[in-house]
């Protein structure tokens, strides 16, 4: 690991009142594994981590590093990352991606191994969660990403701060605090740490992005400005979410034939089309078979636009989407049920 580079006099190191307060909702869990490559931000978050882990009471702290495979240096750096670790009193085990390696989606790839790695290891060492070093920059950049996407409210809501993976929870603490208060963090406590080059690799969709923060934040869009769009946004997510749960229950009706899910379409698409599309979701969610996604919103916009188009000319509308086969009849009830196997595709048909 590389020595730290001298200290950016312009950020301020994260205090212990700040990091007590910022991990002041993890005192119950059972155990917390803490997710270090060996860069700034990972170094930073473990050693806030270990000071505010010696209060009797709090649960135990891991630590664990995924070595990818991708650059021959990593099982050496993973190894000094150890070296830390022990330093701080907080055992750590490094965990390794002996998958083949794909030729395209590399990174995301790489995320989807790493945190199952770590999941594993997590319920292997009786830790309930894990603890990422997720920060505001990181949540100005998925915001920007997503939004070139065309994600709709629900993805520009951002990374939030628990998440689940199976029976292990993501938390992400220092979401509220910019990297270079981290680096300075590390610099301050005379931590050595790396600086991953395909950081600002521009083959990387986020080392792009990153590369254009500079010149965005010059024009307002700062990771701080940003960072309380994702707020506003989830908050606004959390009330529609809460607004359709209601709406669906209210619009449900007695399952179908061979247990189809039933809505009253008709006095559904009375509510905002906003709302039509949320239940829309839910519903097809119930239906749907494990691990199926409706992929990009445009597809769930298109589909929820040709079964109001159809009930405001009084026809009945059959469609096959998202593993489901949607029926709207001139009653306007919809009724949804997984599609059978032969039948898998998109088959739009009116009459």
């Amino acid at each position: 690991m590389s020595a730290a580079p001298s200290r950016d006099l312009s950020a301020t190191p994260v205090s212990s009142a700040e990091a007590g307060a910022a991990f002041d909702g993890l005192a119950a869990e059972a155990g917390l594994l803490v997710a270090v490559s060996g860069g700034p931000d990972s170094v930073a978050l473990l050693a806030l981590l270990a000071d505010w882990a010696r209060v009797p009471g709090r649960p135990p702290l891991r630590a664990a590093t995924v070595d990818h495979g991708l650059r021959p240096e990593a099982a050496a750096e993973a190894e000094r990352v150890g070296e830390l670790c022990a330093g701080l009193g907080v055992p750590h085990a490094v965990l390794c991606w002996a998958a083949p390696k794909p030729a395209k989606g590399i990174q995301e790839a790489a995320r989807r191994a790493r945190y199952d790695l770590l999941a594993g290891e997590a319920r292997r060492s009786g830790c309930s969660a894990i603890a990422t070093a997720h920060t505001l920059d990181d949540q100005a950049e998925t915001l920007l990403m997503r939004l070139a996407h065309g994600s709709g409210p629900a993805g520009l809501a951002g990374m939030q701060p628990r998440t689940r993976r199976g029976d292990v929870a993501i938390v992400r603490p220092l979401l509220g605090f910019e990297k270079a208060r981290l680096v300075a963090t590390a610099q301050a406590r005379g931590l050595a740490f790396i600086r991953d080059p395909s950081n600002a690799d521009p083959r990387f969709e986020r080392a792009r992005w990153r590369a254009l923060a500079p010149a965005l934040a010059e024009q307002g869009l700062d990771a701080a400005r940003l960072g309380r769009l994702a707020a506003r946004m989830a908050r606004q997510e959390e009330a529609l979410s809460h607004r359709a749960a209601a709406v669906l229950a209210a619009c449900r009706l007695p399952a179908g034939e061979g247990g189809d899910l039933r809505l009253a379409f008709r006095q559904l698409a009375e509510e905002p089309e906003e709302l039509v599309l949320r239940v829309l979701a839910s519903a097809l969610s119930e239906v749907a078979p494990a691990g199926e996604s409706y992929g990009r919103l445009e597809r769930l916009e298109a589909c929820g636009a040709a079964l109001l188009a159809a009930l405001r000319a009084g026809s009945a509308m059959r469609r096959t989407f998202f593993g489901c086969i949607l029926a709207l009849d001139r009653a306007g009830v919809l009724a949804l049920r997984r599609e059978g196997r032969r039948r898998r595709g998109v088959h739009p048909a009116t009459s």
